[in-house]
């Protein structure tokens, strides 16, 4: 859609996999919170200027948006993917419970195909350019081959680390000369593979207009 600038853009994509995702469209807040808004104003502009562009239609309540015919026709070919939150022990990974939201990025990008998406915390696994604050995308598997990085389950924590095998232990290795491997020995540690992590995706900090 050549008339839409790229905040607008994404605006647009946030509300069709809201709404296929949870069966309703999202309010003002839910756009300004899963697009990193400082103020639900700057949300209303861009549905306001979605709406003038003739993107969105508005009913006379707040929160009922809905699509026009022809971006409804293009948000048809738009997939999502779950990201995870915070992970309760012994819980599926892709439990309701963990899911914050999902977001509008096409499974298919990744190889292998990707199953959820992952908020990175910390600094281990800079130098594979995962940054704090990235989101990495998971292909859901319980097996990874020796030297793979993979999300995985140690005790009560996800952590995100390279695995590799050192005759029955599991050593997890960081990329960051500050953080120590972590040795695991399956047999008497709670431990399991989550994921391959197969891409990750930046969030660029968002400019105010």
């Amino acid at each position: 859609m050549d008339d839409l600038t790229p905040r607008q853009q994404q605006v647009l994509d946030f509300i069709a996999a809201h709404s296929a995702a949870a069966g309703r469209p999202p309010t003002l807040r839910e756009i300004a919170e899963g697009l990193g808004l400082r103020q639900h104003s700057s949300a209303q502009a861009h549905v306001e200027a979605l709406t003038r562009k003739g993107h969105l239609r508005r009913s006379a309540q707040h929160r009922d948006l809905h699509l026009s015919t022809s971006a409804a026709a293009t948000a048809g070919t738009l997939s999502t993917l779950p990201l995870v939150g915070r992970v309760a022990a012994g819980v599926p990974i892709l439990s309701d419970a963990h899911i914050d939201r999902h977001v509008g990025v096409d499974p298919s990008l990744f190889r292998p195909r990707a199953h959820f998406l992952l908020r990175v915390e910390g600094d281990s696994m800079i130098g594979e350019g995962i940054l704090d604050g990235d989101l990495i995308a998971v292909h859901r598997t319980p097996e990874v081959h020796d030297g793979q990085i993979a999300v995985v389950r140690v005790e009560d924590e996800i952590t995100v680390k390279r695995v590799r095998r050192a005759g029955r232990l599991l050593r997890l290795l960081a990329a960051n000369p500050a953080y120590a491997p972590i040795d695991v020995d399956p047999a008497t540690t709670a431990f399991a593979i989550e994921g391959l992590y197969v891409g990750v995706i930046r969030q660029a900090p968002i400019r105010q207009a």
